[in-house]
């Protein structure tokens, strides 16, 4: 298992959620104008939940799980062979779902639905952190 690579990407997501945090205000008027500040936060998660997208890729590779066709794909693999617990693939699908409307745009973004999702699902960051922290002390 590539604990260094994975323990590194930990790290960078944290130093973005720190970002994020710091930045993050306490209402949806302050964020609607804080102009490129809020394409930030908008990169910030994206990164973040990229980079757990790339650990899944790791674990599942390690494990050998076979090549997943797709990013749905491998959180089920990964949940099958009880890598991940069912929350934590709710969460990420959740996450990876979000990722894809701020990748990609669609329909440009509504920031009022950006700004809940942030701020409500900011903490499954820490609770999928945790899991992959689980898989790496269990196959040491």
């Amino acid at each position: 298992m590539r604990k260094d690579i994975v323990k590194n990407k930990i790290n960078e997501i944290e130093q973005s959620l720190d970002l994020v945090t710091e930045n993050m205000p306490d209402t949806f008027d302050k964020f609607n104008e804080l102009g490129i500040i809020k394409d930030g936060i908008y990169k910030r998660i994206e990164y973040s939940i990229e980079n757990l997208i790339d650990i899944f890729y790791m674990f599942n590779s390690d494990f050998k799980l076979g090549i997943p066709s797709d990013d749905s794909d491998l959180i089920n693999n990964l949940k099958a062979k009880n890598i991940i617990s069912e929350d934590i693939a709710i969460r990420m699908r959740d996450l990876k779902g979000f990722r894809n409307i701020v990748v990609h745009r669609y329909s440009k973004i509504d920031d009022r639905m950006a700004y809940d999702f942030i701020k409500t699902n900011l903490d499954d960051f820490y609770i999928i952190i945790n899991a992959i922290k689980s898989v790496i002390d269990q196959n040491k």
